[in-house]
């Protein structure tokens, strides 16, 4: 396998957040900018992904765990683990949150999100339950969490700009 083909799996090093925020940035908007009008989008992802956004914020919290894959040296997937943050209705003490999985369009069906997944399982295996948020609509999403035994156990919202869409907060429990 050439350098370009390989995927190596670690924790970020803080040289590599930008390079991964600006991965994140570009899995976002691929999967979510046909939903929203340009500007709100834009300020949205300059919030999220900027240097001063959410993401970096988390990157430099120690509470939070996070798995990158790199494809010939560079970000193409990540998973992101956090104390429980989404709505959920009466959880258990101790619960987590994957609060994100992303993987870049261009390596789908490559394993890379089955890998981030079991690192993610594995790293939560003694929280009592696991929850994430996905969009009402992400059917591809959706198929991939219920094979890790993930399942629908309520509801929220996600607002970008004016756009308030439903969001499903699913959870798995050991």
């Amino acid at each position: 396998m050439d350098d370009q083909q390989r995927i190596d799996y670690a924790a970020p090093a803080a040289d590599q957040h930008e390079a991964l925020r600006a991965m994140a940035r570009r899995c976002f908007a691929d999967t979510f900018a046909r939903h929203y009008d340009p500007e709100p989008f834009g300020a949205f992802l300059d919030s999220v992904y900027g240097p001063d956004g959410g993401m970096a914020r988390d990157l430099e919290d120690p509470a939070l765990r996070w798995f990158v894959a790199f494809g010939g040296g560079a970000p193409i997937g990540y998973a992101k683990l956090t104390p429980l943050r989404a709505p959920a209705v009466d959880p258990e003490p101790g619960a987590l949150e994957l609060q994100q999985l992303y993987v870049l369009k261009e390596w789908h069906g490559t394993g890379v999100a089955d890998r981030l997944m079991e690192w993610a399982l594995a790293t939560a295996a003694e929280a009592p339950e696991v929850y994430l948020t996905v969009f009402d609509h992400n059917e591809r999403a959706k198929r991939f969490y219920r094979r890790y035994g993930f399942s629908e156990v309520g509801r929220c919202t996600f607002t970008l700009g004016d756009r308030v869409d439903d969001d499903r907060i699913w959870c798995r429990r050991p």
